[in-house]
């Protein structure tokens, strides 16, 4: 992976990572400063590509984002390199990162900039595992954050990162300690001597060896071992969310279909024959087993998809009133949600341009992360402020047919004066 940290007085940092995200490589490319920086900066970029085998070009959206991307596609398009593709990430917190003390101690001996460009490139590789370095409150989501108790808004952060954290899952081999200290039931000096283990012995086999790392006993390992990952190991369930406890219900399972729990998990469509009644585990618990093993291992995240943003509107002069442009949404608040269209500033839709029909809450209609398509109303270029709509290219809401109120019951009166009409009409 090759992360791109676009600047332009002080260039654009380049590094390159493997596969677990180690450095391999750092440069720096002069595109906006000199005539001829697209020309000294292609050799650059070629040799890093061919050198270390790229596989991908994660750009951040700061400053000449959109001019480095045109580069970089325009370079990949001439040269005739189709298995390499790149695409824009958010670097919101990058630069907080970069100053940390996890950066210093990770990357000690590198300028804040490469670390940033190295964040990028860790960003598009696996968000989470990036991510939970920075502060929650550092990467502009979120509104009135400083207005509130702050023990409290540190307290309930946590337990977002740690749902999200235990629901994706950690890989025990590759995971930093930075990630491993928000797995249910391990802390930071846990995470730490998971690492110094690993360094140490190497690669985890099996679960079960995880109870040889100092600071882990029966009751740490209860907690977290589901939520532990380990790929390639001796026991094929390692890398799924199935619990150690529950291995012998597995075994069960594959004795009744006469297989192994390795052909279990490689043939999900075995487990469509599963008599329920021979099984010893409860109902809830037998749900979630067979869940996880039809897709052993999934990640539960969405899809990764790109926005495809307009090739001609790079900078906020080039966006006009009435334009249809796509973007993803980069933040929601009380009053409307905030969208990049790709000119490096946020447009706003307020929540009534957010939908056709009636919405208390702005999230109702939109999350962050979506792609959305957004219609510009205005633009007012000194202010840096950009008025978009959702509702205004979205099909209108159909309203319900109006019938008319049904007539009410009539009186006996009426009844009496309607029988004593017939009457006279047929004398």
């Amino acid at each position: 992976m090759l992360g791109i940290d676009p600047g332009l007085r002080t260039g654009c940092k380049v590094a390159v990572v493997d596969e677990t995200g180690k450095l391999l490589a750092h440069d720096v490319l002069y595109l906006h400063t000199s005539k001829h920086g697209n020309a000294e900066a292609a050799p650059k970029l070629d040799g890093l590509l061919r050198r270390y085998n790229v596989r991908a070009i994660a750009i951040g959206n700061g400053t000449a984002s959109r001019e480095t991307d045109a580069f970089v596609r325009d370079f990949l398009r001439d040269k005739g390199i189709q298995d390499i593709f790149s695409v824009t990430v958010s670097e919101s917190g990058a630069s907080v990162y970069s100053a940390s003390d996890v950066a210093r101690q990770e990357i000690p001996d590198l300028d804040l900039t490469v670390r940033g460009a190295i964040s990028i490139a860790r960003r598009l590789q696996d968000p989470l595992s990036e991510l939970v370095k920075v502060d929650p409150k550092s990467i502009g989501v979120g509104q009135y954050q400083h207005d509130v108790d702050q023990r409290q808004l540190a307290e309930s952060l946590e337990k977002v990162i740690e749902s999200c954290v235990n629901r994706v899952g950690v890989d025990l081999n590759t995971s930093s300690w930075t990630l491993l200290r928000h797995v249910a039931g391990i802390s930071e000096r846990t995470a730490l001597n998971i690492l110094s283990y690993r360094n140490e012995k190497g690669s985890f086999r099996s679960r079960m060896q995880v109870l040889e790392v100092p600071g882990i006993g029966p009751k740490t390992f209860e907690q977290a071992a589901g939520f532990l990952r380990i790929r390639n190991g001796d026991n094929p369930l390692d890398m799924t969310a199935v619990h150690p406890e529950s291995y012998p219900v597995v075994e069960q399972i594959a004795m009744s279909l006469k297989t192994s729990a390795k052909e279990v998990i490689e043939q999900p469509k075995l487990l469509e024959k599963v008599d329920r009644t021979q099984l010893s585990a409860g109902s809830y618990t037998l749900d979630d087993i067979l869940t996880e093993l039809r897709k052993p291992g999934r990640d539960p995240r969405d899809k990764f998809v790109a926005p495809s943003f307009h090739d001609a509107v790079r900078g906020i002069a080039d966006v006009e009133s009435g334009m249809v442009l796509e973007g993803v949404v980069t933040n929601v608040t009380k009053f409307g949600a905030f969208v990049d269209i790709g000119v490096h500033q946020d447009g706003l839709v307020r929540i009534s341009e957010l939908s056709n029909r009636y919405i208390k809450d702005p999230s109702e209609a939109v999350k962050a992360g979506q792609i959305v398509k957004v219609k510009v109303l205005s633009v007012d270029t000194k202010a840096k402020r950009i008025a978009l709509s959702i509702k205004a290219i979205s099909a209108p809401t159909p309203r319900p047919i109006a019938r008319p109120a049904p007539k009410p019951p009539a009186s006996l009166d009426e009844k009496l004066a309607a029988l004593s009409m017939k009457r006279r009409a047929r004398s």
